[in-house]
This record gives structure tokens, C-alpha cells and sequence, in this order.
């Protein structure tokens, strides 16, 4: 699987299919024999455990649920690590370097809120009325309607996604070894394909507890040496400080999180307080984080209400320490990164990539692999390389697998095929699986015209994830929400943000009125446009609700809060008890807030 493609058997190739297989001219390194070694022994060991939980994935409760008799703990990794894709790795790092510190927001403010609110006060009718994923709930508590718009959405995002990871570990493979993006899109995509398609989400959750491991047994290590090089976080900054004195870098503040945030202009990302706060702290972390089938998949496999509750806390604490293995090296990556001659490296977009081929340049999203090569030597670098992969891993493989449940359960049951055996639907989800790897491949040429990774992923949120959040919430919390009120909610909902994304696309000057600055830029809009869509998501569903009749509240039981009797739960120690590490986790999340004030 890792060797080269012989330069003879190339050039007898049909033209096409040569291009596919060929490989680039040039690298920046080239693994060893235990670099191989240790990529080799990760290669078989995810495909070892797709085949030995083959035999816990007969009935469409194994394949799809886990069984529902995963831990707090396994829960809990597996959720994180689910979001932990290469995509995070990369994406992020990428943005860091755009954007400095400010990239932290979309793990803290940006995820720790909404995880806690899920585990807390969401997961007990999640996993109570024993549904199978976030369209499934919506089935019990709008009906038909809203669950089929939900998971024709939910379905398209998820490719849209895992297409996303694959072009971002093709990349790790073309800027490391010099392979064609083309190959590596290929190559990197069969062995998801394989261990999913056997084991279905048991074997995606417990491969994604041994890529958690390693994503941070591999990352780890270079913000440690970058810190170790720059003379620590103050050294850093000094550092950053004088190019940014001399005109090496733009102008900005990359190491504050909230100061610059006063004005659109102030800060590199060109985004205000309140987009921050309400765009990403509500409409796209709440969004993602409580209704994204995802991740909330992961939670609903745990073998207890208290560790379904436990696991988003669990996750919390690991989700709040990834910016030191993902924003920091993207951070350092502003100051330590040269080119060949000793001058200061300077990184672009993809779209500027693309556009100037041959001219040597690198792009944002490549500057996690140029800080890997930089630092680690042989055997460590195979570690790194493992980690970026078992990214790539985790992230398709999660999407694959909530493909497969979303399309197999929400679509294809209730409209293609409903009465049939169980055997069936395990057997339409395997092929529906090696459908969705197919289906990402193709989507992983989309994300070449982005400027970056993470701006193309926080527009498919503002689509999908924002405009389900406000039906979600009136549905769980408001009795009055009707069947119709639901429809139209998301449906309008989705429609705004697509529209939105349409009206600055063919005049970039509405960008003034989406963002509400003239001074806001592309990730501002992106926050912007997610709070639009879940006020309107939310306005029509009132609106359409009070004029029209509600279900009976004995109809409810079991989906709103009110109507539905919580079981208790056995007293237990406080170091057990979900509140206290709740609590805990909220401690945290305020002390980091105001250090990197």
C-alpha cells in the first residue's frame, strides 16, 4: 500500500489513468524502514479489529448502535475523537496560522457549552425514547416531514465532511512524500471503507479510542519542540512581535482571544465579539454539538443513562486541551517555518495554490505537515504521519458511519423498503457504506477551491447543523411546537443560509449586510449567516405553530420536557456524580477564557 507506483508501469498506462498514479515531483521527506514500519503495524491493526467485531455486528442494534454497551469513558473518547479528524488537525492549525490564537474559540466557547448542555440536559430525552440518531428523534417528535429533510441533510453533509477529511489526509501524503493528491485520495479511502463496512459503528468507536491515543501519543510532540526552539510562550511572542514590527507578518493580534474582538477590524479574523458569542458560541456549537448525528451517535451507544450524561463531560476536559496540539503549532508555524534560502516562509490559500501550479508555494492547510517535517526525524516521523492518518481515520469513518445509519434508518426504511428483515437492513448498510466512500471521494475535490479547510466546513454548518438546532430546541422544550411549525422551521431555516451563502457569492458586497460590517471577512459571514438561519429556523416554527394544533400532551411523552417522567438515577459518590465534573469542566473553561483574555 505505501510503495511507489514504478515509473514503467506508468508510463504503459492509459493517459488518464497515469495522471491518477503518478507522483509529484518532490517532497520534503521520505519515510524510513521503521517510519513504514510504524504506519504498516497502524494499517493492520484497524483493519484487525474491523474483522474480530464482524461477529458483534449481525443485527441492525450492532451495526448501527454499537449494542448501546459502550462505557462512559469509551463514549466519551469516541465522541471527541469523532471531531478530532484530520480536518481539526489540519484545518485548525491552518487557521491558527491565519488567524492566531483567535482559532481556540471554536474549542472552547465553541464546543465546551454545548457539550455540557448535551450531556446534561438533552442526552436523558436522547437516549430515554431510545432513538437511533437526531432525524429519529424528530420522526417522534414532528413526524415524517422533518425527519426526512433533517436526514436528506444530515446525509449530504456527511460526505460533504468525510470528502473533507480525505482531501485533507491526501494532502498530509502529497507535502510529506511527494505522492499525487489523486493517488492518495484513493489509497487512503479503502481502509475506512473496509473496517466500517465489517463492523459497522462498534468498530469505527473502538478504532476511534486507538487513533485518540495516537493523535496524541504523534501530535504532541511538535508544539513541544516549537515551544522548546522559540524559548517558550514568551519567547514566542517576542518573536512574533518583531516580525510583525518589521512587515514579515501582518498586522495583528494573534495572541489575545477576546481584546481585538471590539471592532470587525481590530483582529485578523475580522469578526466582532458578538459572532463569536452568538454565532459560534450558539448557533453552530449548539448546533453541531447537540443535534449533529455525528457525534451525539457516539453518546447514545453507552451502555447507561448516567454514562451517556458522563461521556460529553468526559470529552469536554480533552476537547479544552486540543488547541496545545493543534492551535499552537499553527501558531508557531508563523515564526519558526523558513524557506531553503533562511527567509521567512509565508503560507496562502488553497485557491491561490491551485491558481499558480509549479510555483512552489504552500497553503495554510499544509502547515501542521511542514511543522512535522521540521521537527521529527525517523521513527518519530512515522509516529506523526500516523497520527495525521489516524485523523484522516477518524473523521471519515465517523461520517461514513453516520452516512450509513442516517440514509439506511431515516431514508431508506421509511421511504424505499419498510418491511423487511433485520439481515436486510445490516446488509443495505454495508453497501451503503462503500457508496458514502465513494460519494466522499468525489467530495474531496470540492474542497481544492476553498481558501481553507475549516472555511469551507463552517459554511456547510451554517447550512445544515444551525437550522436544526432552533427546531430541536422548540421541539424539546416548547409543547406547543407543531408538526407543521417543524417542517417549516428547518426547511426555511436551510433555505436562508443557502440563500445567504448564494446572495454574497454573486455580490461580495452584501457581505456588509450578512456580517453587518464591511470590515468583516469570509468567517465572520460564516458565523453571521448560522444565527440567521436558527432565528429564522425558530421564527417560523412559532409563527406556524400558533396557527396551527398541537399534538395532545399525551402524544409527548417521552420527547418534551414536561410531558416526560426522567428515570432516577442511584445516588453515587461525588467524584462519580456528573454534576461535580460538570462543575469542574466549567472551572476550566472560565480559567483558559480569561488567561488568554
Amino acid at each position: 500500500m505505501f510503495g511507489l507506483v514504478p515509473a514503467t508501469l506508468a508510463a504503459g498506462l492509459h493517459p488518464a489513468a497515469a495522471a491518477a498514479f503518478a507522483l509529484s515531483t518532490s517532497s520534503l521527506a521520505h519515510l524510513s524502514t521503521l517510519d513504514i514500519a510504524v504506519v504498516a503495524i497502524y494499517f493492520v491493526m484497524v483493519i484487525w479489529i474491523g474483522f474480530y467485531l464482524k461477529g458483534q455486528a449481525n443485527t441492525s442494534e450492532e451495526f448501527f448502535m454499537a449494542g448501546r454497551e459502550m462505557t462512559a469513558w469509551i463514549a466519551g473518547l469516541s465522541f471527541v475523537s469523532a471531531n478530532l479528524g484530520s480536518l481539526e488537525l489540519m484545518g485548525w492549525a491552518g487557521s491558527a496560522y491565519q488567524y492566531g490564537i483567535l482559532a481556540a474559540h471554536w474549542y472552547w466557547v465553541g464546543a465546551i457549552p454545548a457539550m455540557l448542555f448535551l450531556g446534561m440536559v438533552m442526552m436523558p430525552f436522547y437516549y430515554v425514547c431510545k432513538t437511533h440518531s437526531v432525524p429519529g428523534y424528530l420522526k417522534l417528535r414532528y413526524g415524517q416531514g422533518s425527519s426526512t429533510v433533517a436526514a436528506v441533510s444530515f446525509a449530504f453533509m456527511t460526505v460533504l465532511m468525510s470528502g473533507v477529511n480525505m482531501f485533507a489526509m491526501a494532502e498530509v501524503m502529497k507535502i510529506v512524500l511527494g505522492w499525487d493528491l489523486n493517488f492518495s485520495i484513493i489509497v487512503s479511502s479503502l481502509a475506512v471503507a473496509a473496517y466500517v463496512a465489517l463492523g459497522g459503528l462498534r468498530s469505527a468507536i473502538f478504532n476511534e479510542v486507538l487513533q485518540f491515543v495516537l493523535i496524541w501519543g504523534g501530535a504532541l510532540l511538535v508544539p513541544i519542540l516549537g515551544l522548546v526552539e522559540t524559548g517558550g510562550w514568551s519567547g514566542f511572542k517576542a518573536r512574533l512581535a518583531h516580525n510583525i514590527a518589521t512587515g514579515a507578518t501582518p498586522a495583528g493580534d494573534y495572541t489575545h482571544m477576546w481584546r481585538s474582538m471590539g471592532h470587525f477590524a481590530d483582529n485578523p479574523m475580522g469578526i466582532h465579539w458578538t459572532g463569536i458569542l452568538l454565532g459560534l458560541g450558539f448557533a453552530i456549537s449548539f448546533g453541531y454539538w447537540t443535534t449533529d448525528f455525528l457525534v451525539v451517535q457516539r453518546v447514545l451507544a453507552a451502555n447507561s443513562l448516567r454514562s451517556a450524561r458522563l461521556a460529553p463531560v468526559i470529552g469536554s476536559f480533552f476537547k479544552m486541551a486540543v488547541p496545545f496540539i493543534v492551535i499552537l503549532p499553527g501558531l508557531l508555524g508563523l515564526v519558526v517555518l523558513t524557506n531553503a534560502d533562511g527567509s521567512l516562509m509565508h503560507l496562502v490559500g488553497e485557491n491561490v495554490v491551485a491558481a499558480n501550479p509549479g510555483a512552489g508555494l504552500h497553503s495554510y492547510n499544509e502547515v501542521l505537515p511542514l511543522m512535522m517535517v521540521r521537527y521529527l526525524g525517523p521513527g518519530l516521523l512515522g509516529l506523526g504521519i500516523t497520527a495525521l492518518i489516524a485523523g484522516f481515520m477518524s473523521g471519515m469513518a465517523g461520517n461514513v458511519s453516520a452516512f450509513t445509519a442516517i440514509f439506511t434508518y431515516d431514508i431508506y426504511q421509511p421511504h424505499i423498503v419498510k418491511h423487511a428483515k433485520d439481515e436486510h437492513y445490516v446488509l443495505v448498510g454495508r453497501i451503503v457504506t462503500i457508496v458514502g466512500v465513494v460519494i466522499s471521494i468525489f467530495a474531496a475535490y470540492a474542497v481544492m477551491n476553498a481558501k481553507g479547510i475549516m472555511d469551507y466546513v463552517q459554511a456547510l454548518f451554517s447550512f445544515f447543523i444551525s437550522p436544526l438546532l432552533g427546531v430541536v430546541l422548540l421541539g424539546m422544550f416548547w409543547k406547543r411546537a407543531t408538526k407543521q411549525g417543524g417542517f417549516w422551521g428547518l426547511l426555511l431555516g436551510t433555505l436562508t443560509s443557502i440563500g445567504l451563502w448564494a446572495w454574497v457569492k454573486a455580490d461580495p458586497s452584501a457581505l456588509r449586510f450578512v456580517a453587518i460590517s464591511p470590515d468583516a471577512k469570509d468567517m465572520a459571514e460564516n458565523m453571521y449567516r448560522a444565527l440567521w438561519s436558527v432565528t429564522t429556523s425558530v421564527g417560523v416554527n412559532v409563527i406556524v405553530s400558533l396557527c396551527t394544533k398541537p399534538r395532545p400532551l399525551s402524544e409527548l411523552a417521552g420527547v418534551v420536557y414536561g410531558a416526560t417522567p426522567l428515570p432516577k438515577e442511584d445516588p453515587v459518590p461525588f467524584f462519580k456524580n456528573e454534576w461535580f465534573w460538570t462543575g469542574i469542566a466549567v472551572v476550566v473553561f472560565l480559567a483558559l477564557n480569561i488567561y488568554f483574555w
